[in-house]
């Protein structure tokens, strides 16, 4: 997906708060949570998360989403990761 398209289907779906995120090669965090829902494009990189038992990993284009307060797990590769997220 393009940044442009992302941006417009963040603004339709009302994800008004949008944060450019970069994570460090090889790095990770544990299991977490947040308290909003995140939906991000990738921009750089790649970013595998692991959610209720499943791992799907993240490359440049590719989209992901989180519910509010949903557990995670999340690690990056060997460039790291840089993403676009909508919160709300």
């Amino acid at each position: 997906m393009e940044r442009e398209q992302f941006v417009s289907m963040l603004q339709a779906e009302g994800f008004s708060n949008m944060v450019n995120v970069t994570r460090e090669p090889n790095g990770a965090m544990e299991s977490h949570t947040h308290p909003f829902e995140a939906k991000a494009l990738i921009l750089d990189g790649e970013i595998r998360i692991r959610t209720g038992g499943i791992e799907r990993i993240y490359c440049a284009g590719d989209v992901f989403h989180l519910r509010a307060e949903e557990p995670h797990f999340e690690s990056y590769g060997p460039q790291g990761v840089r993403y676009l997220v909508g919160r709300k």
